[in-house]
Order: C-alpha cells, then sequence, then structure tokens
C-alpha cells in the first residue's frame, strides 16, 4: 500500500477520457441508471411509508402499501437497488481508473447486472406481497437470494478483474476500501442467510446475527464506497494533496479490524451475552482511532484553506458533505457509547440514515457528476439542476436528520420516565412530520439529478448542445493527486 504523489491534468471530459473509460462506459451507464431507478422508486416507496406514521389512514385501503411492508420495501429498493447498483458502478469505474486496465466482457457484466436487478425486483415485489423474512435488512424471501448471490459474484469479479490485469504498479487508498467493501459484502450475506434462514440458528443467536449483518452492512459496504470515493475526489477538486496521506494505511486497518464488531452494540440491553454488548462498545469506542486518522485526511484536507475552497465546484460541496457526514457518525457513535442512549427510539433509524445518504449516497452523487461527463465525453447540460440537487439533498439530510435525532432523545426521555405509550406518540408526531417535509426535499433533488443524467447521458438532442456548451470549471482543473488517474 504505497501512498506516493502523482500528477496528472484534465484539459476536458473528452481529453481525460481513453481507453479504460471508454471500456466501461456502457456497463457503468447501466448500473447508474437502475440505480438511479431503485433511487426514486425508493424514494416513492419511503415517502409513503413517512407519511403513515403520523397519518395511519393514507392509503390503508391498499394491503400492499401497509407500514409493515411499504417500509421494508423501501428499505431494501434503496440499499440493494440503490446502493449496490451504484456502489458497483462507481467501483467499477475507480478501480478500471486506478489500475489504468481495460475491462473486456463488458456483455457478461450487463448480464449479471440485469439478473442482480431483476432479482432486486422479484425481492421487493415479495415484500409488498407479504413474504417478508422480518429480519431489518434482509427482508427480502429467501428463494431469491442465490439469483442475488451468483449475480453480484460475477458483477464484483470484474472489479477484482480491473486490478488483476491493469499496469499500475501500485495499489491506492480508494482501492483499499474498494477492495474491502467488495470481499465483505457477500460474505457478510452470505454468513446471515445460512445462519438465519438456510440453517437458523436458534434463541439469541439469531439478534446477534441480525445485528452483526447490519453493522457490517452498513460499516463494510456502504462507508467504504463512500471513501473510496472521496480519496479520489477530494485531491483533485482542492488542487492539492490529501493531508497526512502517509498514515492513510493505519486508519483504514484500525477500521476494518474494529468495524466487524460495531453491530454488536446495537444489542445493548438486550437479552443476549453480555460479552457480545461489552465487544460492541469497545469496538465502537476504538473506532476514535481510525476516525481521528481519517478526519485528518479528508476533513482537515477540505478546512485547511478555508470554508471558501467550497465555492469552486459543487462536486466539492457533494465530496466535503459526505467527508462530515462521516466524520459525525463514528464520533456519534462513540459518544453514545460513552454516555449512553436509548434503545428501540429514532435515534437507530437516524444513524443509519445518515450513513446510507449522508456518507454513501453524497459520495457517490459527487462520483456520477465527476465520472458521467468523462465516459460520456460531454458536459452536463443543466447546471442548475446540480446546484439544485445539492442544495435539495443537503437540506434534506439535514432536516431529516436533526428531527428524527431530537424525536429519538423525545422517545427515550418519555420511555425512561415512564410516559404512555400513547403520549410517546403523541410526542414523536412534529418530529415525524418533520422528517417527512425532508423526504418531499430528497425526492425533489432525486428528480433533477436523474433529469440531468438522462439528458446527458441519453438524449441525443441535449449531447448537441453539450458539446457546444463550456466545460465546468471542476473538469478542467490540474490538480496534484494522491490517486492516479489515466
Amino acid at each position: 500500500m504505497s501512498a506516493h504523489p502523482h500528477q496528472s491534468s484534465a484539459a476536458t471530459p473528452a481529453a481525460e477520457s481513453g481507453p479504460a473509460d471508454a471500456s466501461v462506459r456502457v456497463p457503468v451507464l447501466f448500473l447508474l441508471t437502475s440505480g438511479i431507478l431503485w433511487l426514486l422508486a425508493g424514494s416513492a416507496l419511503a415517502f409513503i411509508a413517512a407519511i403513515k406514521l403520523h397519518t395511519p389512514g393514507f392509503l390503508a385501503d391498499c394491503e400492499f402499501l401497509t407500514y409493515g411492508r411499504v417500509y421494508p420495501a423501501a428499505l431494501n429498493a434503496l440499499a440493494y437497488g440503490w446502493g449496490v447498483n451504484a456502489g458497483l458502478a462507481v467501483a467499477l469505474w475507480l478501480m478500471v481508473r486506478l489500475a489504468r486496465a481495460n475491462l473486456p466482457g463488458g456483455s457478461l457484466l450487463l448480464v449479471a447486472g440485469s439478473f442482480w436487478n431483476l432479482g432486486v425486483m422479484l425481492g421487493v415485489l415479495g415484500i409488498l406481497a407479504g413474504w417478508s423474512t422480518s429480519v431489518p435488512w434482509l427482508e427480502m424471501p429467501r428463494q431469491v437470494v442465490p439469483l442475488l448471490l451468483v449475480a453480484y459474484v460475477l458483477c464484483a469479479a470484474w472489479v477484482i478483474g480491473a486490478l488483476r490485469h491493469g499496469s499500475s504498479p501500485r495499489l491506492y487508498a480508494s482501492q483499499w476500501w474498494l477492495l474491502a467493501a467488495v470481499f465483505s459484502f457477500p460474505w457478510l450475506w452470505a454468513a446471515a442467510e445460512a445462519m438465519l434462514f438456510f440453517a437458523p440458528v436458534r434463541g439469541t443467536v439469531q439478534s446477534v446475527v441480525g445485528a452483526w449483518f447490519t453493522g457490517g452492512f452498513l460499516l463494510l459496504w456502504f462507508m467504504p464506497i463512500g471513501l473510496a470515493v472521496i480519496y479520489y475526489l477530494l485531491p483533485k477538486l482542492i488542487g492539492k494533496p490529501i493531508r497526512g496521506y502517509y498514515v492513510a494505511p493505519f486508519g483504514f486497518w484500525s477500521y476494518i479490524v474494529c468495524a466487524g464488531w460495531v453491530g454488536a452494540s446495537r444489542l445493548t440491553g438486550a437479552p443476549v451475552p453480555a460479552w457480545t454488548q461489552a465487544a460492541g462498545a469497545v469496538a465502537s469506542l476504538l473506532m476514535l482511532v481510525p476516525l481521528a486518522i481519517l478526519t485528518v485526511n479528508l476533513l482537515y484536507s477540505v478546512l485547511a484553506d478555508g470554508l471558501s475552497v467550497l465555492g469552486r465546484s459543487v462536486v466539492l460541496r457533494f465530496t466535503a458533505v459526505a467527508a462530515a457526514a462521516f466524520t459525525f457518525c463514528l464520533g456519534r457513535a462513540s459518544l453514545m457509547i460513552l454516555l449512553g442512549s436509548p434503545r428501540l427510539t429514532w435515534l437507530a433509524v437516524s444513524s443509519d440514515y445518515l450513513i446510507l445518504y449522508g456518507v454513501f449516497s453524497m459520495a457517490v452523487f459527487s462520483a456520477v457528476y465527476y465520472l458521467t461527463p468523462r465516459i460520456v465525453r460531454r458536459a452536463w447540460p443543466y447546471a442548475g439542476l446540480i446546484n439544485a440537487h445539492f442544495t435539495l439533498s443537503f437540506i434534506g439530510l439535514l432536516v431529516g436528520g436533526v428531527a428524527l435525532e431530537l424525536g429519538g432523545q423525545q422517545q427515550g426521555r418519555d420511555l425512561a420516565n415512564g410516559v404512555a405509550f400513547t403520549e410517546v406518540t403523541a410526542h414523536s408526531l412534529p418530529y415525524l412530520q418533520t422528517a417527512t417535509i425532508a423526504g418531499v426535499l430528497l425526492i425533489l433533488g432525486h428528480l433533477a439529478f436523474a433529469l440531468n443524467f438522462v439528458k446527458i447521458a441519453f438524449c441525443p438532442f441535449v449531447r448537441a448542445r453539450a458539446n457546444a456548451a463550456p466545460v465546468p470549471v471542476e473538469l478542467t482543473r490540474t490538480a496534484p493527486e494522491m490517486e492516479v488517474a489515466p
């Protein structure tokens, strides 16, 4: 794992693009298109679920859209539809670029991606039809799991193959995080499915397995993909190498060692062995070590020249928000262990929301805005939609996170004081209504994002306009960087 700086420049999207970008153009566009469709579908389902929390009569006559079905369907659509499709697209593009490789056999990757999306569609429809397993984050019927696992392994094989056949002599920070995500996810998922559904364990061990998978999925798939993007884009967009890059390997390994145990902290106070709860608490506290290292690498690199640097590029603002959300998530988890935190409240949902949207999605948005002009060889048609997407997403993230955080704290106080459950629910309503408003903002942002993506990727009329349009500043800057780009 080397940490040597390299220089590169990008004159225009077309000039910077090369055979590597051309080799992944079709599969990356396919995965991103699939992911964006799932993002829209998952956002719509999540909005319905959010309304039902404070207006139970909404769509009450439709059995397929009861809260017990629509919420897990939304979660799985966002996690497996948006999260895995977009994560694989970004991982593939980054790995090909950093390894300096050309990707052969793209048509086979399209077949694997098609089967993945078919499996997710069947899984989400199965949940809506009432065939959910009722295990959080693993609700899809077990009949579709073998199809999904095979499809994922085939997709991931191309990411690994790009590294194996690349000509780069070094392995960079973004590649460490990508490899961690690509290998961790199938191991976590296959093990959890086997122990819960195919050869089920008994008793409280099921709770331990469920918590282990949830923590691992969030911290070993979504977080690493986000960190890979941040490590790659920051030096390009700020024009300076990442601060303290030489300690990045220590941050990586300390994070990987601790992350697999953090899920057990979700079981604090549950009827499981005390050592399991203690292991989760200790791991959460030890995450302060990678937090300190990665914060120096990421946030200090952004803030060293002041907040004015964020005005250079909207892509940088997406990246900076993802870096800040990462720091906040890990710091918050450790603080909750030290100070104690009420369980069975909206605080757990707030934590998952910040990882899935604040870290992963914001980082992927920045990656999509950066990579798409390079693989399609033209500039984004509507800069206003990019700014609108950032503004709506950032405000929605902030409002939703604060509402769930304050609502969870209120729930915890009420439960600790023995308040009647009906009153606890009544006290939570204003926060849930605020979170619904945040959902509206996020949906509007996603629509702006989707429209811009369709225009640049698929609309022939806009292609001609974009070819004549000036190239955004963030696509022309020459920047010293720690992550090699051809």
